[in-house]
């Protein structure tokens, strides 16, 4: 699409060059996927965009503009936003983002039908052709079956113990690890395929990175995607374009597949490594980014972050193994810049919680955990989240980042399933999940990490069986109303986890025992005049065993199980 303008357009008067941009906007109105013709050619949103005077809810629309002006750096020297007002007449300020050149774009969603206003304030007044420039659309109902566009965002629940979206639609977490998986090495077919596979299993957050990678050095050739690096220098004041637009098209392909992208505005520190005799390194010490790339360049950072995806169903993770007075402080910035005011969180260094690991509490919206990785970690995770849940005031907690399944061979699915159902049955609002070679974008000959933790290739961890089993979990709570399930430790015997709604539904996981132990759970507290239907739940293959009425008032002895395994007994009210 060309950028050109006829001379006579140009000398026209102000109120005439509005109506030219209204018209402009309105055919803009409706933004389209972003999309590859092929692997190494991405087309941008203005040239992607339906013609259109429509939106529909909870879509975003992109409004692009064209500067009258060159400027030598546009991210520093120019500062762009729209005050939007909204069908129901509140005003958003909007921030926008250089998209390169002399284009600048931003983008707006709307939960609600209704006529939306617009105009634009530009830090260089005197850039008609981006100050001052007004605009309209229409916003309409939603008509797909896509969950994020059909319910809205997810945000906090008033009770303040699990997540909803803008509809009042409970949302139950389950998130995967993609922290590496906006570089190069995981391929554009590639992130579709993993897509692909994370959507069929059934979870709903995919954590990813835009920003500073763990494990890997300052400016490391690794950070790169296929345009390059985020940014030319370290201070990150020279933007480039070319990494966003391909970040873009994959941010924007985790929500068209109804999943929501944790968007983590960079890692903490990077470990500075020293090599051994055989080339190979090990961590010397680590080196803090937030004293590389300095405070106001992270919310440099972030306002672009902000400007590129808040108008998407999107959660914010403010750093990787961070915290203390400056990442609170950039905390509060992306609270304060962000007008859709999406949930934040900290992911903690372990042994914290996120809102332990900040000065403030009140800057992050829910709490997150992350805890110890290997065969030992799973009896840490569920200790430690329980503890978090009893932290006041509340606010819904999730285990972020527990043992990967398959780190250095280990926490394969049995621990996978402990650490899943322990949680969740223990007052997490969700679980997030992450696998050996998914986490890093592993390849063949490259693992994406220094020093080496894995040799496992993405697309050998996507075929972890963990992941399957927790998807079968996820969908076998959301046939309850899980988000009214309070953990009852006394209705199981101790080294259970049991959870549910007094009179109407419990349930019990019993772990795996000892080889050859058909012993079954035992169910405390029975209510009188309460019958009962009982089944297993096989957690790996989301089978169903029929056990039958139980009418039993006090303490109850399930049958042998069906396997020694674990199993996860489930006593729903018989219906009349």
């Amino acid at each position: 699409m060309s950028n050109y303008v006829p001379r006579k357009v140009l000398l026209m008067n102000r109120a005439s060059r509005r109506i030219l941009f209204v018209f402009a906007a309105m055919m803009l109105a409706r933004h389209a996927a972003i999309h590859a013709a092929d692997s190494d050619r991405v087309l941008s949103p203005v040239d992607s965009v339906a013609a259109s005077q429509r939106v529909e809810a909870n879509r975003v629309a992109e409004i692009s503009l064209v500067s009258e002006r060159i400027y030598q750096n546009p991210f520093m020297e120019v500062t762009l936003d729209a005050i939007v007002t909204q069908p129901d007449g509140k005003q958003l300020h909007v921030p926008a983002f250089w998209a390169g050149g002399k284009r600048w774009c931003f983008r707006y969603a709307s939960p609600r039908p209704g006529p939306v206003t617009w105009r634009t304030v530009c830090s260089d007044a005197a850039n008609t052709r981006l100050h001052g420039v007004e605009g309209t659309m229409e916003v309409v109902s939603y008509s797909g079956d896509n969950p994020l566009y059909r319910h809205g965002p997810i945000r906090v629940a008033k009770n303040r113990t699990y997540f909803e979206q803008t509809d009042g639609s409970p949302f139950l977490w389950l998130g995967d690890t993609w922290w590496k998986c906006l570089c190069k090495r995981m391929t554009w077919e590639g992130f579709q395929k993993l897509t692909a596979d994370r959507k069929a299993k059934g979870f709903s957050v995919i954590q990813i990175v835009c920003g500073p990678y763990p494990d890997e050095g300052e400016f490391d050739v690794r950070w790169e995607n296929e345009g390059g690096k985020p940014y030319e220098t370290r201070d990150f004041s020279v933007l480039n374009p070319a990494y966003f637009k391909y970040a873009d098209r994959r941010i924007q392909h985790l929500v068209d597949a109804g999943m929501v992208p944790a968007i983590v505005g960079g890692w903490h520190s990077y470990k500075e490594a020293i090599k051994d005799f055989d080339g190979t390194g090990w961590p010397n010490h680590n080196i803090e980014y937030m004293h590389l790339i300095g405070e106001a360049g992270f919310k440099r950072h972030w306002r672009n972050l902000i400007a590129r995806y808040g108008a998407y169903p999107v959660v914010w993770i403010i750093g990787g193994e961070a915290g203390g007075p400056q990442w609170t402080e950039l905390a509060r910035y992306v609270r304060d810049t962000d007008p859709y005011r999406h949930p934040a969180t900290m992911h903690p260094p372990g042994g914290r919680t996120g809102r332990q690991a900040v000065t403030d509490a009140t800057v992050l919206n829910f709490d997150m955990l992350q805890t110890p990785h290997g065969d030992g970690s799973a009896g840490g995770a569920v200790s430690r989240l329980r503890a978090a849940c009893s932290i006041t005031p509340g606010m819904p907690v999730l285990n972020g980042e527990c043992g990967y399944e398959g780190h250095m061979q280990t926490a394969f699915g049995d621990a996978q399933r402990y650490m899943f159902w322990g949680c969740m049955l223990n007052g997490a609002a969700g679980h997030t999940y992450g696998a050996a070679g998914v986490w890093h974008a592993g390849i063949a000959g490259d693992p994406g990490t220094f020093p080496v933790w894995d040799w496992t290739t993405w697309a050998e961890g996507m075929n972890f069986p963990g992941s399957t089993h927790l998807g079968l979990g996820k969908k076998q709570l959301e046939k309850y109303p899980w988000w009214r399930f309070e953990p009852h430790p006394e209705w199981a015997a101790a080294g259970s986890f049991a959870a549910g709604i007094p009179g109407e539904v419990r349930f019990i996981y019993q772990p795996k025992r000892d080889i050859y132990d058909w012993n079954s759970p035992q169910v405390n507290g029975l209510e009188p005049n309460v019958p009962y239907h009982a089944f297993y739940f096989n957690p790996c293959n989301g089978k169903r065993h029929e056990i039958g009425a139980v009418a039993t008032a006090g303490t109850y002895k399930a049958p042998a199980l069906p396997s020694p395994q674990d199993w996860v007994l489930v006593l729903e009210r018989a219906k009349p």
